[in-house]
């Protein structure tokens, strides 16, 4: 007899809760029935029998793959794994999988990176409020408008996303910079603009524009610190659509409140929502967004496919896609 086939979908309300997990739900088989919560550890019974575990940004923590007995997979709904206890699940046995190399995500990303980057060169919401309030604000703005076209970007991270990236950086003439764990065939870097690999530091300090794409490690937490902020010119900005804790926030409004740093373009934070009184809202020359880097309509589609194709054929007997290291 095979063994069962339950999955717990866990979709907290913030990325739609219920009725998203319901529409999750309804692109499995009749045999693979679906129990959907808010939080992993809302249905005990639920999470016990759960050979696999789908989550959509909800954490699965060291306790709840304790109690999750029969499981055999964590499948996350997104390219990150940050919200899984990953140490606790190797220490089972259990892989967990990302979506990374379906590239679902990719496209809306390095939109909103470039959405981001270009308001802080045009100055786009300083001069919609100067606008809104009936200042004709050009002469006071033009000194800072500038253009990429010309400028260096480094790109931390050059994964699916990162290479979406730096081709829309290549088609604005952009010099491109990359840094990594690993270094691109010569062929691949040639194809993407000629991407030059170089060390984070030497990344940091030649670089106009810096955008983070690296998942959220314990080597990576707090990468862009303030001994690493300080390698960044005063004309330099930031641009964060991956991970709030990459960046040393406090570090990052210390910058910016000092002119260490021309601005920054912020989609991700930690905690998230920020909480109100954050220095980061306030800041100068910021440009922010609320995590919307991947969730258009094509693009939560995409993940949901992603997800439960891999799942789906996991439980078939495929060796599942995109393992956590």
């Amino acid at each position: 007899m095979s063994a069962p086939k339950n999955v717990l979908a866990v979709v907290p309300p913030h990325v739609g809760g219920r009725a998203t997990g319901a529409a999750l739900a309804g692109l499995f088989p009749a045999d693979a029935p679906v129990t959907v919560v808010e939080s992993a550890g809302e249905d005990p019974d639920a999470l016990r029998a759960a050979r696999v575990i789908l989550t959509a940004l909800a954490p699965v923590t060291a306790e709840h793959l304790a109690q999750a007995t029969g499981l055999e997979l964590v499948q996350c709904a997104s390219h990150g794994f940050d919200y899984v206890d990953t140490d606790a699940a190797r220490a089972r046995g259990i892989p967990v999988c990302t979506i990374g190399s379906s590239g679902a995500e990719a496209q809306n990303v390095a939109e909103q990176t470039f959405a981001l980057m270009l308001a802080l060169a045009k100055q786009v919401l300083p001069a919609h409020q100067a606008l809104a309030a009936g200042e004709w604000a050009l002469p006071r703005l033009q000194p800072s408008l500038t253009e990429l076209s010309g400028k260096t970007l480094g790109i931390v991270g050059l994964g699916q996303i990162g290479r979406q990236v730096a081709r829309r950086a290549a088609a604005f003439d952009m010099t491109i910079l990359y840094a990594g764990r690993h270094r691109l065939p010569e062929e691949a870097e040639q194809a993407l603009g000629g991407a030059r690999f170089v060390p984070l530091e030497e990344l940091l300090a030649s670089s106009d524009y810096v955008t983070l794409h690296a998942p959220l490690t314990e080597d990576t937490r707090h990468l862009l610190d303030a001994g690493r902020l300080a390698l960044l010119r005063p004309t330099a900005f930031v641009v964060n659509t991956a991970r709030g804790a990459l960046i040393d926030q406090d570090a990052l409004a210390d910058a910016l409140e000092k002119g260490a740093l021309a601005g920054a373009g912020l989609d991700v934070f930690d905690p998230e929502p920020p909480a109100p009184d954050s220095r980061l809202l306030r800041a100068p020359n910021v440009v922010l967004s609320p995590h919307v880097g991947g969730v258009t309509r094509e693009t939560v589609i995409r993940i949901a496919l992603a997800a439960v194709q891999n799942v789906l054929g996991f439980l078939a007997g495929t060796a599942p896609q995109d393992v956590v290291d």
